[in-house]
């Protein structure tokens, strides 16, 4: 893994130095219930040959128009990994995040965890913020879509006319997020 690529998966952080108010940690200790994101702590390792075979066997059985030999399909499943659960270890997932219809249509998807296995217990730090998407979002285009070289404030003035956070709920009214999520010194 290159470090250009670890640094990125902890661009989130970059939120702390930014017009946004800081976002909030939740822990958690107790029995593995926190996933990161969709699925338990886990590792990958390679296939064993007995799950090569298996894995061939059914593939055989499965799709028998296939004119392959059963030792290309060895060799195919050998080379494959699965999935086991964590037994110790450090586990983490960065911010989750799309682009849905253009480049800076963005999309939260989950938030970022930090989780230590032991023996079925886990230690989990979630980085979140109550407003959800309603702050991931216009961070994530404030961070991707916005003139960096411009202050602070205009950028922040950019992300409010072409990514507003204004919606209406029948419990609150109109809700303009930025109002929400922004630092005082950041609302002019």
């Amino acid at each position: 893994m290159s470090l250009k690529y670890t640094l990125e998966r902890f661009r989130w952080i970059k939120s702390l130095f930014s017009p946004f108010k800081p976002f909030k940690v939740k822990f958690y200790a107790g029995k593995i219930r926190v996933g990161v994101p969709y699925y338990y702590p886990r590792k990958w390792v390679k296939y064993t040959d007995e799950d090569a075979i298996k894995a061939a066997t059914e593939h055989k059985a499965n799709k028998n128009k296939l004119l392959v030999s059963d030792e290309q399909l060895f060799k195919m499943y050998k080379n494959y990994s699965k999935p086991v659960p964590l037994k110790v270890g450090f586990s983490y997932c960065s911010l989750g995040w799309k682009t849905k219809w253009s480049d800076t249509d963005f999309r939260h998807e989950w938030n970022p965890v930090l989780s230590f296995v032991f023996f079925g217990y886990q230690i989990a730090l979630t980085f979140y913020s109550p407003y959800s998407c309603h702050y991931w979002e216009p961070w994530l285009y404030y961070e991707y879509a916005t003139d960096k070289t411009k202050s602070k404030l205009e950028r922040i003035k950019q992300c409010r006319k072409e990514a507003p956070e204004t919606w209406t709920s029948s419990d609150e009214g109109t809700v303009d997020y930025y109002e929400r999520i922004l630092k005082p010194k950041y609302l002019k």
